[in-house]
């Protein structure tokens, strides 16, 4: 099975663990992460065939909308999930804009995007929960 995989562009510390990287391996589908706006352009550039981009909107280093221009100059299907604030439209070539960080909003948004490897991970999960409880 082909699991999708997610570039994660968080402003949080490397150190520390991501939430939308664990919410979005909690799903089974991989993911890549980066924690600056130069980073994720470094890691898009060496790993373009992800599935989709989260890119949370408060970038430091980089805009959010330079961010996404960048990726879309070089993959423009891509689809491009911006997490805001709530009244911020900071990414208007965004595919995706979710104001505040909302894990079933995010999910939803990521199951739609590939809804047929979603749907063998549901059935895997499935078929293993049933074998661990025979």
């Amino acid at each position: 099975m082909i699991r999708p995989c997610f570039l994660v562009i968080d402003r949080e510390f490397p150190g520390s663990i991501s939430t939308r990287k664990l919410v979005i391996e909690t799903a089974k589908f991989n993911v890549l992460t980066a924690y600056s706006g130069k980073e994720a352009l470094e890691v898009f550039t060496r790993f373009p065939a992800v599935s989709g981009v989260v890119l949370d909107g408060g970038l430091d280093d980089l805009s959010c909308e330079e961010v996404s221009d960048k990726i879309k100059a070089l993959q423009p299907k891509v689809p491009v999930i911006v997490i805001t604030t709530p009244g911020s439209n900071v990414c208007p070539s965004a595919d995706y804009q979710l104001e505040s960080f909302d894990p079933a909003k995010l999910l939803e948004i990521l199951r739609g995007l590939k809804p047929e490897a979603s749907a063998a991970i549901e059935r895997r999960n499935e078929q293993l929960s049933r074998e661990t409880l025979s």
